[in-house]
């Protein structure tokens, strides 16, 4: 049958075929498909299922073992080099949590997203689909109560077991998604592997980083390691990777910890040909089976290894947990050398024989150690150069700061320790997992009582309610409302938090709280939510929005200020504000901060809808209030946006005038945000169900429900 016959769609499955998709034939329209990630007609596990409780059915001491037996069962089909398989499954862990970054706390290893392109089919991943595929035997051995997202972090933990670290402990909880996050943002390059100053560079000014990625460059985890663009020299690479780990959330000590932890065990691959290489995954033919990086005229493997294209092992010993990286990187002189790849790569002078590592077939042969422009960086850096010294003269306290870095990194995205499961969960507190003490027993409803009597307006309790939870990511599950942070530093100060406002409202709630016994962070919510309620009231709808008392107040020991400053906001399109004007419109903010925050398009046209009624508008701008009723939970926002008795006219830059039709006299001024509700078809077709005369009672419930779910969004205990 001929192609321009053929009764089937063509477009998904091969690229000379595909149409235009809506976002090629109109660029600048607003792309919502981040908030459609991960819906559940892709989740093959059905409504029922539930990981979190599967995975506590899980026999952890079975499986432990059987970790312990695959390191060191080499297949023929891919053998480990030296006989284990701990160096390969540790740099799987290892590049599946080192996608991580602070900025937005996105990427990571909590959601097995290395299964899926663009990350299982990044450079930098080359052979990563093979210590998957060596894993499939215990993954389907224990099927539903093992993800593939705890199951490529647990083998890396175990493999440091295997080969003699004492290690920190280990959380399960990490559920599976089901395609990828294609609309993380992972830069603007064009080409993997893209030197500073190419097309989409992510350098601007003197070597500076865009926000929020970690990595220097497009399909690595973090640098480079023949050097800045591929040209060696230490102590340029060495602010690389200060910069980079420090988006990751690391200090010099854990960078240093990880780096040479990291290189401790295993080798880099360089060996031959890179060119001889077939395709990445995603791009590799149907034969191959998820398949990657083959080499179709030699095996691929031990010696024939291609991967990093940099040859050798760091150490003499690559398959022990021992000091030896430091030994060797401290006591000898290390010179330029090129691998059989081509490689830049750094060599010792004179290296004694019995100090060189084996050859990964033959342990009659020997060959030079080698060390990556970042492993010189640990030495030639004059901070990281103290640290390694410390850690080479206290192999013991090495190995436990390792440790705790390595769960550290392993575990930066699960969020507080309540969400971690099984049996070697660490007992102890660590500052970077937002530690909140427990709620308190207390009456709800005099406490109630106490907050309608307090004289607070309806904004005043939503506004504040709604800046205490409003930091929360899904991404890390970091922010929220439990801890009640917003009257700690930094949030307590932030611009975006109304300061002046913000003190005042929490001064009488400190008072409720001394005389009632509640948390604050509690208080806060409880007010909120009674401020809908006496707003919907008003609208004619009698409703109680749900409350779960339990939520604790931090202090500011349990809070690295430090780390906080990146959940500060510089925008909300809920309640109007922008801190500055940004390159990218308010409108694809606001979906960016929806998406953290774990809400549907639905959810967001909603509050949007009912916040702007409320009058929560942040310094009380009147922008988008569509209503002669503010401070009344009505639908008159939608009402308003969709009547065609109103024309919309920009005055200035993310300003506009709604005028009358007939009369040409102002009625309103409104920004991008809130017109985007009519003029995307998407929105718009929401904005129109709120809009309906039989829908004013479903938006007060929906507002509702949204709301709550913001809410309580850092609620664990209530999963």
């Amino acid at each position: 049958m001929s192609e321009t016959k053929c009764p089937v769609m063509h477009g998904s499955a091969t690229n000379s075929h595909s149409s235009m998709s809506n976002m090629e034939w109109w660029p600048k329209s607003l792309n919502l498909n981040i908030l459609h990630q991960h819906d559940t007609k892709t989740n093959p596990m059905g409504a029922n299922y539930n990981y979190r409780e599967a995975v506590k059915q899980l026999d952890f001491a079975e499986l432990k073992k059987d970790l312990h037996a695959l390191m060191i069962d080499s297949q023929i089909w891919w053998p480990a080099d030296w006989g284990h398989y701990g160096g390969l499954m540790i740099r799987m862990s290892w590049h599946a949590a080192g996608t991580y970054r602070i900025a937005d706390g996105r990427g990571g290893a909590g959601t097995g997203n290395q299964r899926f392109a663009p990350i299982n089919s990044w450079p930098d991943n080359a052979n990563l689909d093979k210590a998957r595929r060596l894993l499939w035997p215990i993954k389907k051995k224990y099927g539903n109560k093992l993800s593939w997202a705890d199951l490529i972090v647990y083998a890396g933990t175990i493999a440091y077991e295997s080969m003699g670290l004492k290690t920190f402990g280990f959380g399960f909880g990490r559920e599976d998604i089901w395609h990828p996050e294609m609309d993380t943002y992972w830069g603007s390059e064009k080409e993997w592997l893209a030197p500073t100053g190419s097309e989409g560079s992510r350098y601007s000014g003197q070597r500076d980083l865009e926000n929020p990625l970690a990595a220097v460059m497009m399909g690595l985890i973090y640098v480079n390691p023949e050097g800045v663009d591929g040209k060696p020299d230490p102590l340029k690479t060495a602010q690389d990777v200060r910069i980079t780990f420090a988006r990751m959330a690391m200090n010099d000590e854990e960078t240093v910890a990880l780096t040479a932890g990291g290189h401790t065990v295993g080798k880099a691959h360089g060996n031959g040909n890179a060119d001889l290489l077939g395709p990445e995954p995603e791009a590799a033919e149907v034969q191959n089976q998820g398949l990657g990086w083959l080499n179709k005229t030699k095996s691929g493997t031990g010696r024939d290894t291609v991967t990093s294209g940099i040859e050798g092992a760091w150490t003499t010993h690559p398959t022990k947990w021992d000091n030896g990286y430091f030994q060797l990187l401290l006591n000898y002189e290390w010179e330029l050398k090129k691998s059989p790849a081509g490689a830049c790569q750094w060599e010792p002078i004179d290296i004694k024989e019995t100090d060189k590592p084996v050859d990964v077939e033959d342990s009659s042969i020997r060959y030079n150690p080698i060390m990556t422009d970042a492993d010189m960086a640990m030495k030639l850096d004059p901070e990281y150069r103290k640290i390694s010294e410390r850690f080479y003269k206290d192999p013991e306290y090495f190995s436990e700061v390792f440790a705790k870095t390595w769960f550290k990194l392993t575990h930066r995205d699960m969020g507080p320790k309540v969400r971690y499961i099984g049996p070697d969960v660490p007992q102890e507190d660590l500052i970077w997992q937002d530690p909140v003490s427990a709620g308190y027993t207390y009456n709800v409803q005099s406490t109630k009582d106490k907050i309608a009597a307090s004289g607070l307006s309806i904004n005043e309790m939503v506004s504040t309610a709604w800046d205490s939870a409003r930091t929360f990511r899904g991404s890390d599950k970091r922010g929220g409302a439990n801890g009640s942070r917003i009257r700690l530093e930094p949030q307590n100060s932030w611009e975006g938090n109304e300061p002046e406002r913000l003190n005042r409202v929490l001064n009488v709630y400190r008072n409720i709280s001394n005389t009632t016994g509640a948390s604050i962070a509690d208080i806060i919510v409880l007010a909120g939510n009674l401020g809908i309620e006496q707003a919907a009231k008003v609208a004619g709808i009698d409703i109680t929005v749900p409350f779960t008392p339990g939520r604790g107040d931090a202090i500011e020991a349990m809070t690295d200020s430090t780390s906080f400053e990146v959940l500060e906001p510089i925008h909300d399109g809920y309640r109007n504000w922008l801190k500055k004007e940004y390159v990218v419109t308010a409108e694809e903010l606001m979906l960016d901060r929806t998406q953290l925050m774990g809400l549907t398009a639905p959810e967001m046209t909603v509050l949007v809808g009912g916040m702007r009624v409320l009058g929560t508008n942040y310094g009380g701008t009147k922008h988008g209030v569509f209503t002669e009723r503010e401070g009344v939970l009505t639908n008159d926002f939608f009402v308003n946006l969709t009547d065609m008795h109103y024309i919309w006219k920009p005055i200035e830059n993310n300003l506009y005038e709604i005028r009358d039709r007939k009369t040409d006299t102002v009625k309103w001024t409104a920004t991008r945000v809130d017109l985007v509700f009519g003029s995307n078809s998407i929105l718009r077709a929401y904005a129109e169900v709120y809009a309906q005369d039989d829908n004013q009672e479903k938006f007060v419930k929906d507002f509702v429900a949204a709301w709550t779910k913001v809410m309580n969004a850092d609620r664990f205990d209530l999963i």
